[in-house]
């Protein structure tokens, strides 16, 4: 089995330039130094690094270096080595945040924001909190109503879930971005 897959390798040529690099792709920005990032890890084939607009603490993005844009087109070396890393990133923001449960998400085209393949690794809110509550959502709130209540419990639609996704993220703060990424490596 070895000898197939080092013969299929060593037989598919190199990755078409393209593939290496993309001239307006922000993640290609950082791999090749052009942007700073809070790096988390780092290997040969991968680059873990905390999300700039986080969902919550310790949002982090798993990104292969290798400009793709679909990660059904992702090449089997680094989809292995993003599956790795997930994996370890993974266990890393839960031992730093104390907190097991998460969410791992990879978008392809849809509500992919960079088309450059990325995982997210997002830690789920701790029981009881309620990070997409707002004063237009809160039983209670000034405005409130018994319409905007029940519309709270109607099914959402896909434009609506993108904009509450969006209306929780804030930017990332350098200091807070300092210690997770102090605390995440510590567990690595």
């Amino acid at each position: 089995m070895t000898s197939y897959v080092l013969k299929a390798h060593e037989e598919r040529g190199a990755l078409p330039e393209s593939w290496r690099v993309h001239p307006r792709c922000p993640f290609c920005d950082i791999l090749h130094g052009k942007n700073l990032a809070y790096k988390v890890y780092e290997d040969d084939k991968t680059i873990a690094i905390l999300d700039i607009a986080p969902l919550r603490p310790g949002h982090t993005l798993v990104i292969p270096k290798l400009h793709i844009p679909r990660v059904s087109e992702l090449p089997d070396e680094f989809a292995a080595a993003c599956g790795l890393v997930v994996s370890k990133v993974s266990r890393a923001i839960a031992g730093a945040l104390q907190n097991t449960s998460l969410n791992v998400v990879c978008n392809q085209e849809y509500a992919q924001a960079v088309p450059h393949v990325h995982y997210h690794i997002i830690p789920a809110p701790r029981s009881g909190s309620n990070p997409g509550a707002s004063a237009s959502t809160t039983p209670g709130a000034v405005g409130d109503t018994a319409e905007r209540r029940d519309r709270v419990t109607m099914p959402l639609t896909e434009q609506e879930i993108h904009w509450r996704e969006l209306e929780v993220r804030s930017q990332l703060d350098e200091g807070d971005a300092m210690r997770l990424v102090e605390s995440i490596r510590a567990h690595l």
